[in-house]
């Protein structure tokens, strides 16, 4: 597939992730995360890049720490990260695409619990739209298919007629495995991954368009 080719069909709803996604809170994470490493004696430096796209606490579990509770622990890193929210920002394009879509079309679905993302929704300008699935809200989070499932369900539509935007590996493995389209999010990336589905830097040459059949994505220049 062209990944520089958006999808030519309609759609009943979009779904959002958010980190990485609507929003960057790359240097917020990573600053929690690297004190977090360090108090644990792993390695920072190789740590750090596995730590995107997925719940808290299904990281800390994922590492085998002995002695560590996954939930204290991903309690602790929510509360720094709460607190953590100074340069978080929108990113570009991203507030004026949400806003011009029917509010009954489209929801968040991220991986961050409730109240880290209404934080980080609110320190980057972004509504915390009606339909936010939060981590808390689903047994298995990504890359099991329950969260984007459950967003669907929410609005009412069928997850075959929903494309969801994401910036992650994980994130797209969910999306795929709940049967959706996808268009991954590049301005965060530092290094390319290999993907099979459309990708975008930002919003900034995007524009949704509200039709009879649907939501579709186009380019603005075209």
């Amino acid at each position: 597939m062209n990944t520089t080719t958006l999808p030519d069909r309609a759609y009943a709803a979009f779904l959002f992730d958010m980190d990485g996604t609507l929003l960057t809170s790359i240097r917020s994470a990573e600053r929690v995360w690297s004190a977090w490493a360090t108090r644990h004696g792993l390695d920072v430096e190789k740590f750090l890049p596995t730590l995107h796209g997925k719940r808290t606490h299904d990281t800390i579990r994922q590492l085998g720490l002995p002695g560590v509770d996954p939930i204290a622990e991903a309690a602790w890193i929510t509360a720094a990260e709460i607190e953590d929210v100074a340069d978080i920002e929108a990113i570009e394009g991203a507030a004026a695409f949400i806003a011009s879509l029917p509010p009954a079309c489209w929801g968040i679905v991220t991986s961050a619990p409730r109240a880290l993302a209404m934080a980080r929704l609110n320190a980057a300008g972004l509504p915390s739209h009606r339909l936010l699935v939060a981590a808390e809200d689903v047994e298995h989070g990504k890359p099991a298919p329950d969260p984007f499932l459950l967003g669907a369900r929410k609005l009412d539509v069928a997850p075959a007629d929903c494309l969801v935007f994401e910036d992650t590996l994980t994130g797209l493995k969910s999306a795929a495995s709940a049967g959706m389209d996808s268009i991954v999010v590049t301005v965060t990336h530092t290094h390319p991954l290999e993907i099979t589905v459309p990708a975008v830097l930002d919003y900034a040459d995007l524009r949704a368009e509200a039709g009879p059949d649907g939501l579709r994505v186009l380019r603005k220049r075209g």
